[in-house]
């Protein structure tokens, strides 16, 4: 993975600029894939780039990467389900007022949400 700068006037690129080739004399086995991140977030730098090859495209994945993807999907819901939530709307908003200036505090609703939904998941599934 590489931060990438583009050129005054380009503000992303996004998907592959160069695909693995199967046939003809220019065949191979690498692949640059540029990715341009349109998630909230507070960090400036949202482009990037990767040069993946076959290996990592068809790579199994570990227990660590696993059990992330897991914890990632579990606390996507969690979010989803209680930002929507009418009764714990109205206490989570002055529990994110009252935290927001402190030095580490979350300065997102948003980040609100994942940090204590993260932490409520990690509480009840200790990675063993």
């Amino acid at each position: 993975m590489a931060k990438v700068a583009w050129t005054a006037g380009i503000e992303y690129v996004s998907g592959a600029l160069c695909k693995c080739g199967q046939k003809g004399q220019h065949t191979h086995a690498k692949m640059l894939l540029a990715t341009h991140r349109r998630a909230a977030t507070t960090n400036p730098d949202c482009n990037r780039l990767y040069l993946r090859n076959e290996l990592n495209i068809q790579k199994s994945f570990s227990t660590d990467a696993v059990w992330a993807r897991q914890r990632f999907q579990s606390v996507a819901a969690m979010v989803r389900q209680r930002s929507r939530d009418l009764l714990k709307i109205s206490q989570d908003q002055m529990n994110f007022i009252a935290q927001r200036n402190n030095p580490y505090g979350k300065k997102t609703m948003k980040s609100y949400y994942w940090y204590i939904c993260g932490q409520e998941w990690d509480a009840q599934h200790p990675q063993g």
